[in-house]
């Protein structure tokens, strides 16, 4: 009985493993673009895969650069749970060398009228109004500073040393992009970043009291620039993964740092309705109304730990403002994303 019973259930098992093989011969799509298909590709270390799907980009409700709002759809894809780190560029810059554009002299033939002195390397760093004063000149908050870099973030007498879980910061376009070709991975498009930042919902997300609840995010608590009551216990960037995820499961989507991405940046979403993984104008295309003289910008997403209730206000997935190609500051950073059978390549 035993072994007639054991030859009936290797017959079985015989008939439906040559069935199956049949069946992905005959109709290899349906294995191959099924969500099962996805999930078993997984996303390197340290990235969170993200089903593809359709959801409304941008919004009518707050500022004209994020109308109209429109359907789009993304493919699947992976991102990084977290900004990119100090320790993690550090370890770029250890293996290949890079020097990123704030470590070098400002170039002779793009500023012709400045003089050597003019020209050091630098980057701009957040400077709050002296106490006492009542009014400032719009931007004079930022100041461009000597020395100052991603190793040195405030100045030639600042450091990261013991801050390698902080987001890197004072990080060009073409920086990120250097560390992205080196890790194998791209940065985001835009409707990459925020379909990622919505965590699953499709709902409008921009709830003043909610996003700017200190234990949501780090934002700057107070009146911007003159003081800042550190509720959230940051007068700075934060550690990553201070805050808590997302839906995904995804750390400091709003907040902490603004966010490098792929697109060029122009007013609105024009020609993106029911389009398949958007992206943004050509460069030639790109230009921002409110920077008329800085020429093509990239779209930059989340805000940051400078954006207030009274300044900025871009604590939504929706939001997004332009950022020069060729400059860094001490609130951009960036994330990555790859596809789920990418490699990650060589870091």
């Amino acid at each position: 009985m035993f072994f007639s019973l054991l030859q009936k259930n290797l017959t079985r098992d015989l008939v439906g493993i040559l069935l199956a093989v049949s069946l992905l011969f005959l109709f290899p799509t349906v294995f191959t673009s099924s969500p099962l298909a996805f999930a078993d590709s997984p996303c390197p270390e340290g990235m969170v895969s993200i089903p593809g799907g359709t959801f409304t980009i941008g919004s009518d409700t707050y500022y004209p650069s994020e109308r109209s709002a429109v359907d789009v759809t993304v493919d699947s894809f992976c991102i990084d749970r977290h900004e990119v780190t100090n320790a993690d560029y550090q370890a770029f810059v250890q293996a290949t060398g890079y020097l990123t554009v704030a470590e070098r002299p400002l170039a002779k033939d793009q500023f012709p009228g400045l003089t050597e002195a003019q020209r050091q390397p630098g980057s701009l760093v957040f400077q709050p109004p002296a106490p006492g004063i009542q009014q400032v000149a719009y931007l004079s908050w930022w100041d461009w500073v000597v020395g100052a870099n991603w190793q040195h973030p405030y100045g030639p007498d600042s450091t990261i040393e013991g801050f390698d879980k902080y987001p890197v910061v004072h990080i060009a376009y073409e920086d990120a992009v250097a560390y992205a070709d080196w890790v194998g991975k791209t940065l985001p498009t835009e409707a990459q970043w925020e379909y990622a930042a919505r965590g699953g919902l499709d709902t409008d997300t921009s709830i003043p009291g909610e996003q700017y609840a200190p234990h949501k995010a780090n934002t700057w608590q107070g009146f911007f620039p003159f003081f800042n009551t550190k509720a959230d216990g940051y007068l700075g960037p934060a550690p990553v993964e201070s805050f808590s995820p997302n839906g995904y499961g995804l750390y400091d989507m709003l907040g902490n740092v603004w966010e490098l991405t792929a697109d060029w940046y122009r007013v609105g979403h024009r020609g993106k309705d029911r389009s398949l993984n958007p992206l943004g104008p050509d460069q030639g295309s790109s230009f921002d109304p409110e920077k008329p003289d800085q020429g093509a910008l990239h779209v930059i997403k989340g805000g940051s730990f400078l954006c207030a209730r009274n300044y900025c206000s871009r604590y939504r997935p929706e939001a997004r403002e332009s950022q020069a190609p060729d400059t860094g500051t001490n609130h951009v950073g960036f994330r990555l994303v790859a596809m789920p059978w990418h490699d990650e390549g060589s870091g």
